[in-house]
Formats: structure tokens, sequence, C-alpha cells
């Protein structure tokens, strides 16, 4: 099961960053075994920073269309990621470290990937840290869309049905530290929960 992850997908968090925003999709892999099931973050044994990304999650179907949606964390040692970067070396120790991803409750989705950025369905991702919002930020403010990202994958990229694609994170990232306490969702127009991760950092 491998995660795509796309970058920059979100222009206010591009200029966040010191980024210009993307203007065709910029798509990164982290291996499945960076994805972490249950219990607290383990922040305090990562040898960096961890920097929380609170991200759309799509799980391809048939077809490689969108099956189902969740709420998801795409986790980020920012300091590595700077220091890799300044050197034009690749991420990977930034963004592929262990428990660098994770996913919420999945969300069966029958409709298609405009629809994951049309404002009448309302899509909103949230993270608050402490009880302090983070981030928050409806979808259809992606200024490189979910249908984009699939699109310029189909043409290079070994994807398959039971793939992950995250979708890219809004303005608002920063540090996670040891005994934080984090709440990730994904909501609709109707104010309804859709998926959720409820948890601490140790």
């Amino acid at each position: 099961m491998t995660m795509w992850c796309t970058i920059r997908t979100f222009a206010k968090h591009a200029r966040e960053l010191g980024n210009a925003p993307a203007v065709e999709p910029i798509i990164f892999v982290k291996p499945a075994s960076c994805l972490h099931h249950h219990g607290p973050l383990p922040v305090t044994d990562h040898p960096g920073e961890v920097h929380h990304e609170v991200e759309c999650v799509v799980r391809l179907g048939d077809e490689l269309q969108p099956e189902a949606i969740a709420v998801g964390l795409d986790l980020t040692d920012r300091a590595a990621q700077g220091e890799l970067r300044a050197n034009q070396l690749p991420w990977a120790k930034a963004k592929c470290f262990r428990a660098s991803a994770v996913v919420g409750d999945w969300h069966s989705w029958t409709e298609d990937w405009d629809a994951l950025v049309d404002p009448a369905q309302g899509l909103h991702l949230s993270l608050t840290v402490n009880g302090e919002v983070r981030q928050s930020t409806p979808l259809h403010e992606m200024s490189v869309t979910p249908a984009q990202q699939i699109a310029a994958l189909q043409s290079w990229a070994p994807v398959e049905s039971g793939h992950l694609l995250f979708t890219g994170t809004p303005e608002g990232v920063g540090r996670f530290l040891p005994g934080d306490t984090f709440v990730a969702r994904l909501t609709n127009g109707k104010g309804e929960l859709l998926s959720e991760i409820v948890s601490r950092c140790d």
C-alpha cells in the first residue's frame, strides 16, 4: 500500500514556508511502513523535529476513482527538510521516518474527484493542538486539486487500486511537542464528522 503525497497544493501554505505556489502537482512517496496504526505519536523517540500537516487522504478504488476519504497527518521533520533542501538533496529523512503518516477512519466516497473541492460539498480540514486551532481550511481553497494530482500520477506512476493519496496541507503547520494532545477532523458542509484522529504525542 503506497502513499502518494502532494506538496504545495494550498497557495497560502506554500507561501508560509517561503515557496511559490505549485502550478503542476509535486509528488513524493511514503512507504507503507511509515503508517502509524495506533497509540500516541512517538515524538520523543524521533531524533529531530516533528511538524504536523493535516490533510485529506483519498483511498483509490476501481479505475483509480476515489472510494473513501479520511483525515490524515503527513508528519515532517522540518529542520531536516530545510537542511536537505539547502544541499539540494532528497527529502526522505524529513518525510519518511517511522510513524510519519497517520490516517483516521475511512468514510465512503461515492462522488468523483472534482466533488472533493466543490464548495457545495463543504469538505473542511481542521487540527487543534492542546485545544488551540492550528489549521482550519475548506478543501475548495486548494490551488492544485486532487483531480490534477491523480491525472499527473496516472501519466507516469505505478499507482494502483488500494493506494492512498495525501492531497496536501493548508496553512498553519507547526511543531508537535511531547505531551501535546491533538484532534484532526474532516467534516462536510452539514457539519457532519466524516473522519477523526484523537491522540497525543509521547
